[in-house]
């Protein structure tokens, strides 16, 4: 299985496959709602192992993750479009598309007995753009 994320935006990058290693996809809603509400959201939560190139590369897609957390709220760099494909057998099982994403927790943990860092970014649609959400798959990739 492969878990592709793509970040655009004024600084566009794909994080680097053997990084992924989860993804969860998840609408939101008041837990103390007893009936639909109009209060939904929609988030992504990717978590992987942060692997420095080796081979010299001097990019490293999970750094950049940890760089966008840091963004200010007033920039305008601060929403991204985020792209999610799991794919198996060269099949697209799904796809989520995030336009208007932006960054609400990012952690970097470290160990001294595996020695390989874990990352976990929390990613939000912007509730005014939630229209614009699109959930994909059942096609050949």
């Amino acid at each position: 299985m492969a878990l592709i994320v793509k970040v655009d935006g004024q600084e566009s990058f794909e994080v680097a496959k053997e990084c992924v290693k989860r993804v969860k996809f998840q609408t939101e809603i008041p837990l103390n709602s007893n009936a639909r509400t109009k209060d939904v959201g929609c988030a992504l939560e990717i978590e992987g192992k942060i692997l420095v190139a080796t081979d010299g590369d001097p990019f490293d897609s999970t750094r950049q993750l940890g760089l966008w957390s840091m963004v200010p709220a007033e920039d305008a760099t601060a929403y991204r479009q985020v792209t999610v494909e799991i794919t198996e057998g060269g099949l697209v099982e799904r796809k989520y598309t995030f336009p208007r994403a932006f960054v609400v927790d990012y952690r970097e943990v470290y160990g001294d007995t595996d020695g390989i860092g874990i990352f976990k970014i929390l990613i939000k649609q912007k509730k005014d753009k939630l229209e614009l959400v699109t959930v994909e798959g059942g096609y050949g990739a």
